[in-house]
């Protein structure tokens, strides 16, 4: 089947840009606006911290600035990945990031300007200017930098190191994205193919076991060539975060990574703890899916074939929205209305079409609706997908209509809770309606497949990461056969004996970019983790559970992210949520024994 071009596709199946600006000379108009603005913000710092009104103003105005180039940055980027192919938008995607660059180098000198002071003057200032309280927050986060922060010259040192530090991670990017070429294998027809990334996670699913073991052999015989190299970029990038935290004087380079979301260590610390109790239910479901692929050897490239297949259950866009509502109902009328509204107003790009960005999406700014962007197929996954990306927008809504454009964005560590909520809350509405065993089985598996793969994987992925870091602290060195022989056993330890130990699972350390992030993957287990509790307060809760719940989502960014779950009802410093999350998982997994028996039989 041929793609429709964008100008085939439906018009109420697109996504309606005028809203954002009417059109591309009022783009044009506000982008010449700012690119004006943003280089007379430099002049504000020779007296911004010289009295309580200069710094409500100089704030103020760099958050004005700041509020029109998302918006300016936000149509450009999304005019683009309709049709990636379209030159006059990619030109305008390279406009507005070089004023992106622009915005923060102008910018750069307010948090150093705010260090500059002391906390008695800063407090006067805020009395000597009430408006300034509106910040206050915001001055908090800065402030509390203060016992990390280095003298200006020596900031100044370090920061223009930043180029070369950075230099593993980016030679990392080049060489697994550009000069790194995977071999040919063969795919579902019989057709020998050029592996990629993209391939590769389509043909480790597939039903044929000697495709998707040739595909797994074939991938990691290409990192193994690499992997020397590849394991000096990660101590590199490990030796830049050790270096920045010593030099900021933390204690490790992990409690660095959480300070700047203000999370504590033991939020970090427990996760790992509670996943390696509860190991054994891993282990189990890895055993039951040998049982089911009726495998005397399970590997690691047996680990993503579908167990159910299909389920018989399909739906276009229109009754994806009615069953999505439906299930969403417990989040009350409120919820809803928002939800009417991204439905039926154009600000869902629905179809697949020629040139348009694969995956999906929920964006926007702050002073436009909560875009989605959606590539349609007829069925469940696509339901989920629709549901997940459905609760982001709900949590930008809430939150930009809630929140000062200062707090009007929430931080990265609770960003996937409300999609992944909305999720668990599908789920819970499908096993309380469908008695179809085999769609039973279909929807519990992708539950579990889920969970393993974000709160057992992810964990695994932070447990890694910390090793590394730590090994490198006491100045031991990250060869690739250190990394290779640690991860090696991790991986075996996480998944058990039911999986055949040794083979090439140990070189997948070298193809994770997310090891370059700095302590970045464990907020996915976290949240994944949170969204299951919250889900079960929801369908399962009070009035006032579900009240809290909606009260997180119009928080933004306005208080730190564990202080904001808490209201919501989940204690991130606590274990409660994860033993929770697990107990819900050992649930699921009795009931899909039962039935992969019953259908069986």
């Amino acid at each position: 089947m041929t793609l429709p071009t964008r100008d085939k596709v439906d018009q109420n199946l697109k996504w309606d840009l005028s809203r954002v600006f009417e059109n591309d000379e009022a783009w044009e108009k506000e982008y010449q606006t700012v690119s004006i603005e943003i280089p007379k913000l430099n002049q504000l710092k020779e007296n911004l911290v010289q009295s309580g009104k200069n710094l409500y103003e100089g704030i103020t105005k760099i958050l004005d600035i700041e509020r029109k180039l998302e918006k300016v940055y936000v149509y450009a980027t999304m005019s683009s990945d309709v049709d990636t192919s379209n030159s006059h938008y990619l030109g305008y995607v390279a406009k507005a990031q070089t004023l992106l660059g622009d915005f923060a180098s102008a910018t750069a000198f307010v948090d150093p300007e705010i260090l500059s002071i002391s906390d008695e003057t800063l407090t006067q200032f805020i009395k000597d200017e009430p408006r300034l309280k509106k910040y206050a927050h915001r001055l908090e986060t800065v402030t509390n930098k203060r016992p990390h922060t280095l003298p200006a010259a020596q900031e100044k040192i370090i920061a223009s190191a930043q180029n070369a530090l950075e230099s593993s991670a980016n030679t990392f990017n080049v060489l697994t994205n550009s000069d790194m070429q995977f071999g040919f294998t063969q795919d579902n027809n019989g057709e020998m193919v050029q592996l990629s990334d993209g391939l590769y996670s389509i043909l480790i699913q597939s039903q044929d076991r000697n495709v998707r073991k040739n595909a797994f052999t074939t991938m990691y015989e290409a990192y193994g060539q690499f992997e020397n190299s590849l394991a000096s970029t990660l101590a590199g990038t490990t030796k830049q975060h050790n270096f920045d935290a010593k030099m900021h004087k933390y204690n490790s380079a992990r409690e660095a990574a959480l300070s700047k979301n203000n999370v504590p260590t033991i939020v970090y610390d427990n996760l790992i703890k509670v996943v390696n109790n509860h190991l054994d239910l891993l282990h189990r479901y890895v055993s039951l899916r040998k049982k089911i692929l009726n495998l005397s050897d399970l590997q690691m490239y047996d680990m993503y074939v579908p167990l159910t297949g299909q389920p018989a259950l399909s739906y276009t866009f229109e009754e994806a929205k009615k069953e999505a509502r439906q299930a969403l109902r417990p989040l009350g009328e409120d919820y809803l209305n928002h939800v009417d509204y991204i439905f039926n107003n154009r600000v869902i790009d629905v179809v697949e079409s020629q040139n348009k960005v694969t995956g999906a999406y929920s964006g926007g700014s702050y002073d436009t609706d909560p875009y989605e962007l959606l590539n349609w197929e007829n069925n469940l996954d696509s339901l989920f997908t629709l549901v997940h990306e459905t609760g982001h927008s709900v949590h930008s809504w809430y939150t930009r209509h809630t929140q000062p454009f200062i707090y009007g964005d929430y931080p990265i560590f609770v960003a996937e809770i409300a999609s992944t909520t909305n999720e668990n809350i599908l789920t819970e509405y499908f096993l309380d309606k469908e008695t179809d065993p085999k769609t039973r089985a279909f929807i519990l598996n992708h539950y579990l497949d889920s969970f393993k793969g974000t709160l057992f994987r992810q964990t695994q992925f932070a447990e890694f990461e910390q090793f590394i870091h730590e090994t490198d602290a006491k100045g031991e060195p990250l060869t690739a056969q250190v990394l290779d022989d640690f991860y090696g056993q991790l991986n075996q330890r996480y998944y058990g004996n039911s999986v055949e130990p040794g083979g090439e699972i140990a070189l997948e350390w070298s193809r994770i970019p997310h090891f370059y992030y700095n302590f970045y993957v464990y907020q996915y287990a976290t949240g994944f983790a949170a969204a299951t509790a919250l889900a079960n307060n929801i369908v399962h809760g009070t009035p006032d559970q579900i009240q809290a719940y909606i009260n997180f989502l119009k928080s933004g960014s306005s208080d730190y992210p564990t202080e904001i779950m808490k209201k919501a009802g989940v204690d991130m410093t606590k274990v409660d949520y994860l033993e929770d999350a697990f107990a819900t998982f050992e649930t699921r997994l009795t009931e899909f024994e039962k039935l992969i028996d019953q259908i069986k039989n």
